[in-house]
């Protein structure tokens, strides 16, 4: 299982604020540099780095620096993103969510309402459809021997 890309950086960006509130160069040039070590698998050194910058801040910063820092640390063994890249496997849930967004689209229109036993027999024909699978699967049901 891996953390969504996404959502892992967008704790980075939560760090860059509470880090450089006032100063967007600072945040920007922080944040990218964060970034290729997220990549690279050092989500521990990036939760060592938010807790040591926690002690310099006030009560309520230093909480929050700390919270991401444990979001980090609790997640590192899941953030092998520039290894499963390499493998060849997507680092983000875009793709997934889109396709939820579609089927949601398809089965969540004015006016329809669906039994749980019919929306599970019109799911894998939609799928079919959304993969471009459709006519193979129709052909394979069925096709009938030619006598």
């Amino acid at each position: 299982h891996l953390v969504d890309w996404y959502h892992a950086t967008e704790h980075l960006a939560t760090a860059a604020r509470l880090l450089y509130d006032q100063d967007k160069a600072a945040r920007d040039e922080w944040y990218q540099e964060q970034q290729r070590c997220l990549f690279v698998g050092e989500a521990a050194a990036i939760a060592a780095h938010l807790e040591a910058c926690a002690a310099e801040k006030s009560p309520a910063v230093a909480d929050a620096l700390e919270a991401e820092a444990g979001y980090f640390a609790n997640n590192q063994t899941r953030m092998a993103y520039q290894e499963q890249q390499l493998a060849g496997y997507p680092i983000g849930s875009g793709m997934v969510e889109s396709g939820c967004k579609q089927f949601k689209a398809r089965f969540d229109g004015p006016g329809m309402r669906w039994s749980r036993s019919g929306a599970e027999r019109l799911l894998p024909i939609r799928a079919a459809v959304m993969s471009q699978g459709f006519d193979a699967a129709w052909e394979q049901a069925y096709h009938l021997p030619l006598n």
